[in-house]
């Protein structure tokens, strides 16, 4: 298999407790902190915002590539991903996911077909698939 690309990130200090994130080529650097409904301080970015900001840039790609296989325009795009840390009664943690789609351009059943196909050419749906609960909202939007 042929590389494409590689993203390369340090994590320093203490993780998501307070810990530091940076790209090697300096684009992304941030603090972390546990949020407050975990009983954290706030203040800054968390593990599970960085990991639904890359799989919903990753997977309006994915719909723009399944929606240009299938020769439909789009008028408009958008994506709200919600990654939930849960846990279970064992005290172990996971992760579920909502992907809420909203699509212009197109009918109902087209925007569901869609975000089906996306989420069969995701790399981060295909990293998850059968690993984590997730749903997948489409909503086709006036646009």
């Amino acid at each position: 298999m042929a590389v494409s690309y590689t993203g390369v990130v340090t994590v320093t200090g203490e993780g998501r407790n307070g810990g530091q994130v940076a790209a090697s080529d300096g684009l992304l650097s941030t603090s972390l902190a546990i949020p407050k409904e975990l009983g954290g301080a706030g203040g800054a970015t968390n593990p599970e915002q960085l990991f639904a900001a890359g799989w919903g840039a990753c997977f309006l790609g994915a719909l723009r590539r399944a929606a240009g296989q299938r020769k439909i325009r789009l008028t408009s795009t958008g994506i709200t991903v919600e990654a939930t840390l849960t846990h279970g009664d064992d005290g172990e943690f996971g992760l579920s996911a909502v992907l809420n789609l909203e699509l212009g351009g197109v009918d109902q059943k087209t925007a569901v077909e869609l975000g089906e196909a996306a989420h069969q050419l995701c790399p981060y749906s295909k990293a998850t698939r059968g690993n984590i609960p997730v749903t997948i909202n489409s909503v086709a939007v006036a646009a």
